[in-house]
């Protein structure tokens, strides 16, 4: 575990967001592969371009993300400490909400599969048609609204810069989970995990 800033307070935060793919869940998504399928430019972010094309192409685009995503909700698996992490802040009366770049459809699919509906309220999961995609803030302050609390009380955990850039913009503390241990932003994470489980061990 690597600390930016003294995290004690954001620790006790009762109020969490997750990002869903490679956050929650065990990260299968091969993005280079459905850049391909979908003829969006290496490197480029597929939301954006979708967003660019023109109308007709731009929603058959869509149909076959889903589609891909749609198969890849189906044989997700759960991050490691992702049950134990999520009911030990359930536990506490934390305030748990989930913001992805996935559809909330695929989004409640996939917390079923991974065991965490209960822990979770529908209206607290935020898809890519619910909120501007991050990394815009537009889905933190959409959820602080929605339980009372300014942005600045909430904290965003996530795998991948956009979470982090997320979290940043809205003043939230940001919780970096990398399995390979790299921390490529340091300068956007206050606290830095090799993993959901030893978050958890962190707040016991």
């Amino acid at each position: 575990m690597e600390k930016t800033r003294d995290c004690r307070d954001m620790l006790r935060s009762r109020h969490w967001i997750f990002d869903l793919d490679g956050t929650l869940t065990v990260a299968i998504h091969d993005f280079a592969h459905i850049r391909s399928v979908l003829g969006v430019p290496e490197g480029s972010d597929i939301l954006g371009h979708l967003d660019a094309l023109p109308d007709g192409e731009a929603a058959r685009a869509r149909a076959i993300l889903q589609a891909i995503e749609e198969e890849l909700a189906g044989r997700t698996e759960p991050a490691e400490g992702a049950l134990e992490l999520v009911e030990l802040l359930h536990g506490r009366g934390t305030r748990l909400g989930v913001l992805t770049r996935n559809t909330r459809e695929n989004a409640l699919a996939t917390l079923s599969r991974i065991g965490l509906t209960p822990y979770i309220a529908p209206d607290d999961v935020l898809g890519r048609d619910d909120a501007l995609a991050k990394p815009d803030p537009d889905g933190i302050y959409k959820l602080a609204c929605r339980w009372g609390v300014p942005p600045a009380a909430l904290v965003m955990v996530g795998d991948y810069a956009f979470d982090l850039l997320t979290g940043r913009a809205a003043g939230a503390g940001t919780i970096h989970v990398d399995p390979a241990r790299s921390f490529r932003w340091p300068e956007l994470t206050d606290l830095a995990v090799g993993s959901l489980a030893e978050l958890a061990l962190a707040l016991r």
